[in-house]
């Protein structure tokens, strides 16, 4: 079974964890197929490797994680490919993914462009 694992920076500020729910939610509402997890890097008990047991926990043997980070740096490229790979060297048998950032996607663009004008 396959699951995502959407996974924030995090913040001390309490309303990120909402606002990931939110976006987790409304994911979940676009592909209901889909176990989505929320985890977050750091400030949250829910890290990468809580996120990837919950999953677990329900079946999921591969997943997708889903970075929602707008760019490429040491999380994505040293960090979280790091506590990947010693997740998997303990629990080999599930299927790891890392997905891409959200980078230079036009639809941020379109948002951005919303915003100034609104």
């Amino acid at each position: 079974m396959d699951g995502v694992l959407l996974l924030a920076h995090g913040s001390r500020a309490p309303e990120s964890v909402q606002t990931m729910e939110s976006i987790a939610e409304q994911t979940r509402r676009l592909l209901p197929e889909q176990l989505i997890q929320v985890a977050f890097m750091q400030f949250n008990d829910v890290n990468i490797e809580k996120g990837l047991l919950l999953l677990m926990t329900q079946g999921v043997t591969r997943v997708k994680i889903v970075p929602y980070f707008l760019f490429d740096g040491v999380h994505i490229k040293e960090d979280i490919p790091q506590e990947v790979a010693e997740f998997k060297a303990i629990h080999p048998q599930i299927e790891i993914v890392l997905g891409q950032t959200l980078g230079t996607d036009a639809r941020l663009a379109q948002i951005v462009a919303e915003r100034i004008e609104g």
